[in-house]
């Protein structure tokens, strides 16, 4: 009977990473699909950078397994890893031409100079610098410079390719074309790709699948969907985007809703059932932009519906949407963000914030 295929391209098997007495990654078990774009989002010392490097041979796991295609690479050579590498600095040698910077990892493999050329030519068409071959890289910008890099790092045809916060030094309508280059790149090639950032929007917008990282811990893995609509904790939701956190009791299941006595003991939110008992102390998320703002007059009460009464305390014009933070009678203040309107609202105006129940997620303390 044929055993099934292995949906792992590259596995992570308790892998763990230690400096001396800080561990860096900890019982790391991850899989990755081939083809996929999979980004390790997190702040800075979460351990994403690191998982990246001991993928790509240049830190050994203190403990665990890695593997490609089924193999385990922990004692193999860079060199044979056949992996593409692309960073934040571009590390293109300043003194050789563009054509030599990109068939650099094709020096040492047996192939005619012939092909060397076409390899170079075809990997250039397809960042879209065709004939910069003959350039040096002082001519080039920085977008240019970060193509040769890609150029540089898909000539080798990798089985894997790893990118460490490659547009974190562009600006951000050049980070905002590359982001769609890279994404459209990646699955013209289908390639299997690990994109390491702290940029959520990145992270988002680009890839298969997310995996959040915080000290060395993997918080949660999924699509970009799940993760940011479904956050399993309190540094997920937060890290994601702009979250608002109230703390409350369960009281009661009532037509398929939980409700949630908040501290201030006045207000109950109706948030979808889980798996929480009455009594038990939990905490409510609502994303700012699904809160939705008006005066009293504006709003005929839903039933079903939550509400929330305050003032607005401060407002930031972010272009096409503001954020508005609204003072509760708590002293709790809310962050709301909505479409810019003709007539937007002022400070101090006393207002409502509506919110379907399918907006709120209760996560447990």
């Amino acid at each position: 009977m044929a055993q099934d295929k292995d949906p792992a391209f590259v596995r992570f098997e308790g892998v763990e990473k230690r400096f001396g007495k800080v561990m860096a990654v900890q019982k790391m078990d991850l899989d990755i699909p081939e083809g996929s774009l999979v980004t390790l989002l997190g702040p800075s010392g979460c351990g994403k950078t690191t998982l990246l490097r001991m993928l790509a041979g240049l830190e050994t796991p203190t403990a665990g397994s890695i593997y490609i295609k089924g193999k385990r690479i922990n004692d193999t050579p860079i060199h044979k890893r056949n992996l593409g590498m692309i960073f934040q600095n571009y590390a293109l040698f300043p003194h050789k031409t563009i054509f030599d910077n990109v068939a650099f990892g094709l020096k040492y493999r047996k192939i005619s100079k012939q092909e060397v050329r076409e390899k170079v030519e075809q990997a250039l068409e397809m960042v879209r610098l065709p004939g910069f071959g003959n350039r040096m890289p002082s001519q080039l910008s920085g977008g240019q410079q970060q193509r040769i890099a890609m150029a540089r790092a898909i000539v080798i045809e990798p089985d894997v390719l790893l990118m460490d916060e490659p547009l974190s030094a562009l600006d951000e309508n050049l980070r905002e074309d590359m982001r769609r280059e890279i994404d459209n790149l990646q699955q013209d090639l289908g390639v299997t790709t690990i994109f390491v950032t702290h940029d959520q929007r990145e992270a988002l917008s680009m890839s298969d699948k997310v995996v959040v990282m915080k000290d060395g811990v993997m918080q949660q893995e999924g699509n970009p969907e799940e993760v940011y609509n479904n956050s399993v904790n309190h540094f997920v939701a937060d890290f994601l985007g702009h979250s608002n956190f109230l703390k409350g009791t369960v009281k009661e299941k009532k037509d398929r809703m939980t409700l949630v006595e908040l501290e201030d003991k006045n207000t109950c939110l109706a948030i979808p059932a889980g798996q929480f008992s009455d009594g038990e102390q939990a905490e409510a998320v609502i994303r700012a932009q699904k809160m939705k703002l008006g005066y009293q007059r504006d709003f005929d009460k839903e039933p079903g519906m939550n509400y929330f009464f305050g003032r607005i305390v401060d407002r930031s014009y972010m272009g096409g949407e503001v954020s508005y933070f609204v003072e509760l009678a708590t002293g709790q203040v809310l962050h709301v963000i909505s479409f810019v309107k003709r007539t937007p609202y002022r400070r101090h105006d006393e207002v409502f914030i509506k919110v379907d129940p399918e907006h709120c997620r209760l996560l447990k303390l």
